[in-house]
């Protein structure tokens, strides 16, 4: 297989879950990456092997997707590290399961603000400097849910739908950028936000399995 060059790829809400085994693999392929999550705690084996001073090729970077100022700060240090931004994946994620009538507009509220907002946040960040160097990939990872609907996670459901068209927008208007917008659709995954669902554990699919086979299916710059 021809090699190509690593790239320089942001993930949000890497610690746990799929987020975790996609940084896993595209660092085990050879990319830099660095990692924007509230918690850090499970990328400290990553920090040690591939960290400044084992390579350069790892960055965790505390953030909080519903702060702005915060997720610039992490790609204007992505960006002094590594000069560039080849793609940028909005991972992160809030999910709460309750019935439409107990659900208040506070909640409703939070969630968007992560997964919704948090997308508006990472692409507002990244854009400028995709525009710049006229290239990069920025990817969402949304739901079917968003399409579909699923019983007592509305709030959840409608921010996947609005990341589905956001991207599209984006894609319209930045492709003549060299810009390209994509759309992730996971399986049902045993990760921590799913385990409310009343979905048996063997019907969900493994995490790891999920998140090693992202970077393949969406060719992020597999060495």
């Amino acid at each position: 297989m021809e090699r190509t060059l690593p790239k320089t790829v942001v993930v949000t809400g890497g610690n746990q879950g799929i987020g975790y085994y996609l940084v896993r693999q595209l660092l085990r392929q050879g990319n830099r990456v660095a990692v924007f999550d509230r918690e850090t705690d499970k990328l400290m084996d990553f920090q040690k092997e591939y960290g400044k001073e084992y390579g350069d090729c790892f960055l965790a970077c505390v953030c909080d997707v519903r702060d702005e100022e915060k997720i610039r700060e992490c790609v204007r240090e992505t960006v002094k590290r590594w000069q560039t931004i080849d793609i940028a994946v909005h991972n992160a994620c809030r999910c709460e399961y309750l019935p439409f009538e107990q659900t208040s507009d506070d909640l409703f509220q939070k969630v968007l603000e992560v997964n919704l907002y948090g997308a508006r946040h990472l692409a507002e960040a990244v854009l400028p400097y995709m525009k710049q160097q006229k290239s990069g990939r920025l990817i969402f990872t949304s739901s079917g849910v968003g399409v579909t609907g699923f019983d007592g996670i509305s709030p959840y459901a409608v921010s996947k739908r609005a990341i589905e068209s956001l991207a599209k927008c984006l894609e319209l208007e930045y492709r003549k950028y060299g810009i390209s917008v994509h759309l992730f659709h996971p399986p049902l995954t045993r990760t921590r936000s799913a385990a409310p669902l009343p979905v048996p554990a063997e019907f969900m699919a493994a995490p790891e399995k999920v998140g090693e086979g992202l970077p393949e299916i969406l060719d992020l710059g597999i060495l």
